[in-house]
C-alpha cells in the first residue's frame, strides 16, 4: 500500500488503526508499504514513498511514537518499505525476556557481557567479569547461577548500553524505548534444575541457544531444544568463536546444528542471518516458533554483533501482557534479600495485574498453609524507583509484617482480595521424555514450576508402569509442604536422567 490520503478525517482513520495495531502488539507493529491490497509485493516509487513517509511522520507524531525503516526490497515497480513503528512518549520501555541455554563452555556469559557492556571481550574473561554473580564463576569460566541484565535501544534502535561507561542497568533503563532482559542460564548438566527454575520462572519471550563454533551442537544443547520446543518457547541460535575456529570445522557445525533442527520432533526450518534485511525478516517470523535464525559471531572481534544487536531490536512482543495486566496480582517469588535500613525485599516476574507503593498483598503459602498480609514500602525496576510494577516487569518489593527467614523462593505474592488455597495434591496431565526404565507408584521426582522447586510423589496412575513416550493422567502429592499452584499450569518433573513434562487438570486438596 502507499498512503496518500484525500482529508484529514483519512489520516484520523489510519492513525487510530495504527494504534489499535500498536496496543494489540504490546507497543510495537510492522508496518509495509508497497504490498497490494492481494499482498502481492509490487512496490512504489521514491516519490511515493516520499509522500507516504510524510504521511507517517504525521500519524506517528500524534501517537506519541516513532519509526525506523528496517528493510527495503526490490519489488516489481519500485520498493517495498517495511517500517517499525514504536510508542516512546508517556510509556515505561517495552520489555522481552530472552533466556541463554547452551552447554557449557559455549561463550553464553561472555556474549551477554559483551552486549550488556558495550565493550568486546579480550579472549580472557573480559566480558564475563562484568556480569558474573560470583567469584568461583570467574575462577572456573562456568555460570552456576541466573543472572539478570539488561540490553536498551533507543527511539532508533541504537544500542543504549554502547553509549555508557559500564553496565548501569537504572541508567540504561531510563534512556531506552525498549530493554531485553537476557536472562543467563547454567550450561552444566549438574546445574541442569537451575536452568529449568531460570526458565519455567521467567516465562521468556524468546530462546537462545548459544552454540560454540569450535565445538559444535555438543552436551546440553540438544537439552536444552528439546526442553524450549517442549515449553513452545521460539528460539535462534547464536554460534560464537568464529574467530578462532577453522572454516572447515565451523561449516561441519553449522551442518550438524541444522541437521539437529530438522529431526522429526523438532521440525524448524533454519535461516541462517547475513543482512540487515534477513534480520527484519527474522524478528518477524520468530513469534511462530517455526524458524529459527542462525547467528554467527566473534565476541573478540565483534564479528556479526551489530547484527545480532539489529535482531533483539526489532524482536516482537511475544506475550500480551497488556491483557494480563488487567487479571488480579501474581507474583512468584524467585529471590529474597534483607536490605539494611530497608528490610525484607523479595522478586520476581509480575505475571498479572499491577501492585502499587502503599498497597497490601498476600504473601504465602507458609509451611502450614497459610497466607499473610504485607504492604508494599518500595518498588523497583531494573533498579529504578517506581511506584508501580505492572505485568511483563521483572521487580523487587520491599514488604512488611514478615521475617527474613520465613520467606522461601517459591512463595507468591498476590492481590489483597484473592482467596489462595494451599495445594498438596493434585491430578495431572504428564508425558515421560526420558526414563531408563518405569516410573510407578510410589516415584519421587522434583517438581519444577515457576519458581517452585519440591520433591513430589506420584500416588496414582491409570497404568502401573510408565516409560519413555508414555503419556498418562496421573495424581501427585507434594511431600514437603503446600504450594499455590492453579490449573493450566505448566512444570517439568525430574529424577536423575528421569524427566517429563506435565500440565496440572485439576487441584484436588
Amino acid at each position: 500500500m502507499r498512503l496518500n490520503p484525500k482529508s484529514e478525517d483519512r489520516i484520523i482513520k489510519l492513525a487510530t488503526q495504527l494504534n489499535y495495531r500498536l496496543n494489540e502488539g504490546g507497543g510495537e507493529a510492522f508496518y509495509e508499504l508497497g504490498i497490494s491490497n492481494d499482498g502481492l509485493p509490487v512496490g512504489i516509487t521514491e516519490e511515493e514513498a516520499r509522500r507516504s513517509l510524510e504521511i507517517i511522520d504525521r500519524i506517528v507524531e500524534s501517537l506519541g511514537a516513532k519509526y525506523m525503516i528496517v528493510r527495503k526490497e526490490k519489488a516489481t515497480r519500485g520498493y517495498v518499505y517495511e517500517l517499525l513503528i514504536r510508542k516512546t512518549i508517556d510509556v515505561p520501555p517495552i520489555q522481552i525476556s530472552v533466556v541463554m541455554l547452551g552447554n557449557v563452555d559455549a561463550g553464553k556469559s561472555t556474549l551477554k557481557g559483551v552486549l550488556v557492556s558495550g565493550m568486546l571481550d579480550d579472549g580472557d574473561g573480559l566480558a564475563m567479569s562484568q556480569v558474573a554473580r560470583y567469584l568461583h564463576e570467574l575462577k572456573f569460566r562456568r555460570s552456576s547461577s541466573i543472572t539478570y541484565h539488561i540490553l536498551g535501544f533507543d527511539d532508533l534502535g541504537a544500542s543504549v548500553n554502547d553509549g555508557l561507561q559500564g553496565y548501569n542497568e537504572s541508567g540504561i533503563y531510563l534512556r531506552s524505548s525498549k530493554v531485553i532482559v537476557l536472562v543467563d542460564l547454567a550450561g552444566h548438566e549438574r546445574y541442569l534444575k537451575t536452568t529449568l527454575k531460570g526458565i519455567l520462572g521467567s516465562i521468556p519471550d524468546y530462546a537462545a541457544l548459544i552454540v560454540a563454533g569450535n565445538a559444535g551442537p555438543i552436551g546440553s544443547f540438544r537439552e536444552h531444544l528439546g526442553i524450549s520446543v517442549a515449553l513452545g518457547i521460539p528460539s535462534f541460535i547464536v554460534i560464537t568463536k568464529i574467530d578462532m575456529t577453522p572454516k572447515e570445522v565451523l561449516s561441519s557445525n553449522i551442518r550438524k546444528a541444522t541437521e539437529i533442527l530438522k529431526l522429526p520432533g523438532v521440525n524448524k526450518i533454519p535461516f541462517p542471518v547475513k543482512s540487515e534485511n534477513d534480520c527484519a525478516i527474522a524478528a518477524r517470523n520468530m513469534p511462530h516458533g517455526r524458524v529459527v535464525p542462525i547467528f554467527l559471531i566473534s565476541n573478540v572481534t565483534g564479528e556479526g554483533l551489530d547484527l545480532l544487536k539489529r535482531f533483539l531490536n526489532l524482536l516482537p512482543p511475544r506475550l500480551n501482557w497488556s491483557d494480563k495486566g488487567k487479571e488480579k496480582f501474581l507474583t512468584y517469588v524467585d529471590d529474597k534479600f534483607n536490605v539494611s535500613g530497608v528490610g525484607v525485599v523479595v522478586s520476581g516476574l509480575v505475571e498479572s495485574g499491577s501492585l502499587s507503593i502503599g498497597q497490601r498483598a498476600l504473601l504465602g503459602p507458609f509451611d502450614d498453609g497459610s497466607f499473610r498480609t504485607v504492604r508494599v514500602k518500595s518498588i523497583h525496576v531494573s533498579r529504578v524507583s517506581v511506584e508501580r510494577a505492572t505485568a511483563g516487569q521483572f521487580a523487587t518489593f520491599a514488604i512488611t509484617n514478615v521475617e527474613y527467614e520465613e520467606v522461601r523462593k517459591g512463595m507468591v505474592l498476590l492481590n489483597i482480595d484473592s482467596k489462595p488455597r494451599a495445594v498438596r495434591i493434585f491430578k495431572a496431565s504428564i508425558r515421560v521424555l526420558h526414563h531408563p526404565t518405569t516410573i510407578k507408584v510410589g516415584y519421587e521426582p522434583v517438581i519444577q514450576l515457576r519458581t517452585i522447586r519440591q520433591p513430589i510423589r506420584l500416588i496414582q496412575s491409570p497404568r502401573p508402569f510408565l516409560r519413555t513416550g508414555d503419556k498418562a493422567e496421573v495424581v501427585f502429592k507434594f511431600i514437603r509442604r503446600p504450594e499455590y499452584i492453579r490449573a493450566g499450569d505448566t512444570f517439568v518433573f525430574r529424577e536423575g536422567k528421569t524427566k517429563g513434562l506435565g500440565e496440572i487438570t485439576k487441584i484436588l486438596e
